[in-house]
């Protein structure tokens, strides 16, 4: 129990190179062991066969050679052409009770009871391998001068034992070059298979280390390559929202700076005037910086609540539904009319569905409302109109009567915290149009600026959809 982390920790260790190394190795042992198997057991039984049927042919050749019923007229003769025929296995002749008939002048195979039942007649040949002598005996039986008789053949196996240990030890040989040649063929693929996943795994482990998000080299175009292709662009995400973070939080830093200072100084004031001995401020200027201290206090509420709702687009998931249109606008509208003071809406809605975030395009078209009613004149009119662009998008209009856009202004009227010459005496924290077009990009649309037939500025908003 006390090794048992350590063994964990050292098979973790393995290396995929090493793993892919040792698994080609063992197929490829396998699958040779197999072959080599197979082979050895055939060529084990085709060996054996021969030795059978070369027993049986010399028997068969010796039987036809003379007729072996002269034995009794002239056992020279007749075991002289047995010696021709049979000159490289041991033979005999037996009877039922296995007394030798002939004068053999080589070693008689070994017999036994097998060989006696078919000299007796009851088996007409029989085939067995003797342990003792490892020997494979063959008996077929023979009549000899009207007696029955068995005729034994047997041949030594230990020239064909001898051949299948050569063979035995040239296929472990074959086979353990082949498991060492698909080890080493298993390195050199899992080498340059596995490069880009060690390029891949290098560039992950700088960017944890340095932070650098720079692209790594791609080469090829397998999976491996596509997905370096895949990282590079997760790469590209990450070093776009990390510069888009840091430009929020440098441009909001600027912008929160010029209210603070004029907060600070106007509390400042303040403390002074109550301490002792200081000049009292009149009740006109403590009213005078009582105002300005709300003022700026409305200023920074908005502004913070703005980055906060623009932080909250960058990096919150959609939830995606079924949104009718008419009724995200209708919604806008009444919460734009609330504080639209003497300003009008001239409103006119078709219907139109999508599938996007009910809540973003809500804040989308209500910013856009307000700002209209900002720079629009007393009792002017707002213009809103939502329609078909015939094109698979609607297009969401809001016009007013206000100064409109200057040309130098248009490019950049959707950057963050850019406010126009005339927007600068106006409230408000240069998010909210910054706001509708980062809504507009997440739903596939757009969100364009213009001047509008009134005079005053032109939006339009482009979603695409279906008509309702």
């Amino acid at each position: 129990m006390i090794f048992a982390p350590q063994e964990h920790g050292r098979r973790q260790r393995v290396s995929l190179r090493s793993r892919v190394t040792l698994l080609a190795a063992i197929c490829v042992a396998g699958a040779v062991a197999l072959v080599s198997l197979g082979a050895y057991l055939t060529v084990q039984q085709n060996l054996y066969d021969q030795v059978d049927q070369n027993l049986r042919d010399r028997a068969t050749n010796a039987l036809n050679f003379r007729n072996i019923a002269d034995v009794d007229d002239n056992p020279a003769t007749s075991v002289s052409a047995l010696i021709v025929a049979l000159s490289d296995v041991k033979f005999t002749i037996i009877d039922a009770s296995g007394r030798e008939l002939i004068e053999s002048p080589v070693m008689s195979p070994p017999y036994g009871d097998q060989e006696r039942s078919v000299a007796a007649g009851v088996h007409n040949e029989w085939f067995r391998t003797d342990p003792r002598t490892d020997t494979r005996v063959y008996s077929i039986r023979v009549s000899l001068g009207g007696r029955a008789a068995a005729l034994v053949v047997g041949q030594r196996l230990a020239p064909t034992k001898q051949l299948l240990n050569d063979l035995a030890l040239v296929l472990v040989l074959i086979s353990g070059a082949g498991v060492v040649v698909a080890a080493l063929a298993g390195t050199a693929v899992a080498r340059t298979g596995l490069r880009p996943v060690e390029r891949l795994t290098r560039a992950t482990e700088r960017v944890a280390r340095t932070g650098d998000l720079r692209p790594i080299q791609v080469s090829g175009d397998d999976e491996l390559a596509r997905l370096t292709h895949s990282f590079n662009t997760m790469l590209g995400a990450v070093s776009d929202a990390r510069d888009r973070q840091r430009s929020l939080v440098a441009d909001a830093g600027h912008e929160l700076r010029t209210p603070l200072t004029s907060l600070r100084t106007n509390l400042e004031l303040l403390m002074a005037s109550e301490a002792p001995g200081a000049p009292k401020l009149s009740d006109e200027d403590k009213t005078e910086i009582q105002d300005d201290l709300r003022g700026q206090l409305d200023e920074l509420t908005t502004l913070i609540g703005d980055l906060v709702e623009l932080a909250r687009e960058e990096g919150a998931q959609a939830v995606w539904e079924p949104v009718e249109l008419v009724e995200v606008v209708e919604q806008a509208l009444d919460r734009a009319r609330r504080r639209a003071g003497d300003v009008e809406f001239d409103v006119s809605l078709q219907p139109w569905r999508l599938i996007g975030d009910a809540g973003a395009l809500e804040r989308a078209v209500l910013n856009l409302l307000d700002n209209a009613v900002k720079f629009s004149p007393p009792d002017g009119t707002v213009r809103v109109r939502l329609g078909s662009a015939g094109d698979g998008f609607a297009v969401l209009e809001v016009a007013d009567q206000g100064p409109g856009i200057a040309d130098e202004d248009l490019p950049r009227v959707f950057d963050r915290f850019y406010r126009s010459q005339e927007a600068r005496t106006l409230p408000g924290s240069g998010l909210g149009l910054a706001i509708v077009q980062q809504a507009a990009l997440r739903h596939g649309g757009e969100v364009l600026a213009g001047r509008a037939p009134e005079g005053g500025a032109l939006f339009s908003l482009r979603l695409p959809g279906m008509p309702g």
